[in-house]
C-alpha cells in the first residue's frame, strides 16, 4: 500500500547523513532547506516504521494465538493500532501546501456596519494577537487606520514564528483558513434600545513573500507620496511620508503611512505588495493545476462568509465545515485552536478524497 514511502525513507536517511557533515552548514541557506525537508519526512518515516513493526507483531501474535487463546485479544489490539497508523500515513502523504512554514501578513478591514464593524475589526485583531501569543509567535503592526470610536477601519499585522515549527504548525498552516467575511451579531454600545445588529469585517491572510519568491521590476511600479493622517507623531500632516505603490501590470495598490519616514513606509508597502503578488500567483497556479478539485475550505476569498460570532448566545459558527461551539468569549481571547483544527481536518479530508 505504501510502496512509495520506501523512497522517502531512503531520502530521509540520505538527508541525515548529509546533515551530519559539518561542511554542509557552511551554506546556511542550503542547510535550512535540508533541515526543512528532513523535518517534513521525519513524521512519515516514524509512522511507517511503527506501521511495519506492528504488521510483524500481528503475525507473531496470530501464531501464538493459534496455540494459546489468551493472545487473541492482543491480535485485536494490534490490528486496531495498525488501522490507526494506516490512516495516519494516508494523511501524512497528502501533498502539503508549500507555504505552510511561511509567516503571514494578516489584513482586517471593517465592512458593513459602520463604527460597529470597525469595533469588531478591533476585536478580531485582539483575537489573532492573543492566538499568536498563545503559540509563541511574534507580531508586528505594519499599518492601520483607526476609527473614531477606537476600532479599526483597516489594520495590517505581520505574524511570525520565533524559530522552526513542526510540520503543519507554522503560522500560514494555521491561519490560512481565516480569510473571508467574519460576521458579528450583538447589541452595539451605541444602541439605546438593546436591539441586536449584524455587521461584518473582512480578513485576508497572505503568506509573507521573500524577495526571492517574487521578482518585482521597478519599471512596473508607480509610487506616489502624500501626507499622513491620524496617529503617528510630529511628522503627521507636516511631511509627505505616506506612500502609495501601484503595481501597474496587476493593478494592485498598497499604501502605508504608519512609519515616520517615507523610506520606511515604502519598504512596508513593498513587503505587502510582494505578499499579495505571491498569493495571486499561487491562486492562479492552483486553478490551472486543479480546476476539478476545489477544497471546501477556501483560504483567501474575501467574498465568502466564513464565520459568525453571536454574542447573545456566546456562539461561534464556522459555515464552511459546520463547526459550532458556545465558548465565543474564550475564542475571542485567543483560544482559536478548536475552530482552526476543524478547518484543517476538513481540508485534509478533501485532499485525501481527491487523491484517491
Amino acid at each position: 500500500m505504501f510502496e512509495a514511502v520506501e523512497e522517502l525513507v531512503g531520502e530521509h536517511a540520505d538527508l541525515e547523513r548529509r546533515l551530519a557533515d559539518p561542511a554542509i552548514h557552511a551554506d546556511q541557506a542550503g542547510a535550512r532547506r535540508l533541515n526543512k525537508r528532513y523535518a517534513e519526512l521525519t513524521p512519515i518515516v516514524t509512522a511507517y516504521g511503527e506501521w511495519k513493526r506492528t504488521g510483524d507483531d500481528i503475525g507473531t501474535a496470530r501464531e501464538l494465538a493459534a496455540e494459546d487463546a489468551e493472545f487473541a485479544a492482543e491480535v485485536k489490539e494490534l490490528e486496531r493500532r495498525r488501522e490507526e497508523l494506516t490512516e495516519r500515513l494516508r494523511l501524512l502523504l497528502v501533498p502539503r501546501d508549500p507555504s505552510d512554514d511561511k509567516d503571514v501578513i494578516l489584513e482586517i478591514k471593517a465592512g458593513e456596519g459602520g463604527d460597529e464593524s470597525a469595533l469588531f475589526a478591533g476585536d478580531l485583531l485582539r483575537m489573532y494577537l492573543r492566538y499568536a501569543e498563545r503559540h509563541g509567535w511574534k507580531t508586528e503592526l505594519i499599518d492601520s487606520t483607526e476609527s473614531d470610536l477606537g476600532g479599526y477601519k483597516d489594520v495590517r499585522v505581520a505574524v511570525k514564528t520565533k524559530g522552526a515549527s513542526e510540520p503543519g504548525q507554522g503560522v500560514w498552516a494555521r491561519l490560512k483558513y481565516e480569510g473571508g467575511v467574519h460576521r458579528v451579531q450583538r447589541v452595539p454600545a451605541t444602541e439605546s434600545q438593546g436591539r441586536i445588529h449584524t455587521s461584518a469585517a473582512g480578513v485576508l491572510v497572505l503568506p509573507e513573500a521573500e524577495e526571492v519568491d517574487v521578482e518585482i521590476s521597478p519599471n512596473d511600479l508607480r509610487i506616489d507620496v502624500y501626507r499622513s493622517s491620524g496617529p503617528g507623531g510630529q511628522s503627521v500632516n507636516t511631511t509627505d511620508s505616506a506612500v502609495r505603490i501601484t503595481h501597474e501590470p496587476t493593478g494592485i495598490v498598497v499604501s502605508c503611512q504608519n512609519e515616520k519616514s517615507q523610506l520606511q513606509n515604502k519598504e512596508q508597502a513593498l513587503r505587502i505588495l510582494r505578499a499579495r503578488l505571491l498569493a495571486a500567483a499561487q491562486e492562479e497556479a492552483e486553478k490551472e493545476a486543479s480546476d476539478a478539485r476545489r477544497s471546501q475550505v477556501r483560504t483567501v476569498d474575501r467574498s465568502e462568509r466564513v464565520r459568525t460570532y453571536n454574542f447573545p448566545e456566546n456562539r461561534i459558527s464556522d459555515h464552511r465545515v459546520g463547526f459550532k461551539a458556545y465558548n465565543l468569549d474564550q475564542v475571542l481571547d485567543g483560544e482559536l485552536d478548536a475552530v482552526v483544527q476543524a478547518c484543517v481536518d476538513a481540508d485534509s479530508a478533501a485532499k485525501l478524497a481527491a487523491a484517491q
